[in-house]
C-alpha cells in the first residue's frame, strides 16, 4: 500500500496511528506529499482528485481518500485490535467521539490558515468564531472525557487524541491545558500509547517536535 503522507498533517497522523493499532504499518509505503490551498500537487491529484492528504492506494490499486475511510479500511484488514466496534450502539458512540475530535481538528486548521494570512486580509469575525468554537469544544471534552476514558480504545479515542494533539502542535499560545486538567491528563496518557508516540507531528521546516 502507498500512503501520501506528511509529518505535519493531523489526518495523516490518525491514519498512521490506526495502521500501528491494526498491525499494518509495515505494509504501508509512505510518500512524502506537500499540499496547500493555493497549489496543486500533481502526484497527489493522480490518486486523489481532491488534491488532499492522506490518500491511500491499496495493493489492488484502489485509491481511498478521507482519513476515516482509510482507517476503516485498515480496521477491516486488521491483524491486531479493532478500532470500529461491531455493535451498532457502540459504533455510533465511537463515531460520535471521532466526529468531535475530528471537528476540532477541522476548526484548528481553518483558524491556523486564517491567522497565517496577511494581517490586512484576515477576517476578525472568522478568527473570533474559530477561537470560540475551539474553546467550546475543549470545554465539552473536559466535561465528558471521563466517559471516553471508560471505553475500550477505538476510533473515537484516536480522533480526540489527534485533535487535542493538533492544538498542542499549532496553538501552544492557547494554553488550553491550564484550565482543563482532566482533558490534559487524558491527553498525556494517550500520548504514551505506542501508536500516538510514534506518530507525533512535527514541522521539518522548524525542526520542532511536540
Amino acid at each position: 500500500m502507498k500512503l501520501h503522507w506528511s509529518t505535519r498533517s493531523p489526518y495523516v497522523r490518525k491514519v498512521m496511528a490506526a495502521a500501528i493499532e491494526t498491525g499494518l504499518d509495515g505494509a504501508i509505503e509512505t510518500c512524502l506529499s506537500t499540499v496547500s490551498l493555493s497549489t496543486v500537487n500533481a502526484d497527489v491529484e493522480r490518486d486523489n482528485p481532491l488534491g488532499k492528504i492522506p490518500a491511500l492506494v491499496t495493493d489492488e490499486g484502489v485509491a481511498l481518500y478521507d482519513s476515516l475511510v482509510i482507517c476503516e479500511y485498515l480496521d477491516h484488514h486488521s491483524r491486531k485490535g479493532r478500532l470500529f466496534p461491531r455493535e451498532f450502539e457502540q459504533r455510533l458512540a465511537a463515531l460520535r467521539w471521532h466526529a468531535l475530535g475530528n471537528g476540532l481538528t477541522d476548526i484548528l486548521i481553518l483558524w491556523n490558515n486564517e491567522r497565517g494570512r496577511d494581517p490586512a486580509m484576515q477576517s476578525p469575525a472568522h478568527l473570533s468564531s474559530y477561537h470560540a468554537k475551539t474553546l467550546a469544544t475543549l470545554d465539552a471534552l473536559e466535561a465528558t472525557v471521563d466517559e471516553l476514558d471508560r471505553r475500550e480504545f477505538d476510533i473515537g479515542h484516536l480522533g480526540v487524541a489527534v485533535g487535542v494533539g493538533h492544538a498542542d502542535f499549532r496553538f501552544a499560545d492557547l494554553q488550553w491545558r491550564a484550565t482543563r486538567p482532566r482533558l490534559s491528563a487524558w491527553a498525556d496518557r494517550m500520548a504514551e500509547r505506542e501508536s500516538l508516540r510514534r506518530t507525533v507531528q512535527f514541522d521539518p521546516r522548524l525542526q520542532k517536535q511536540v
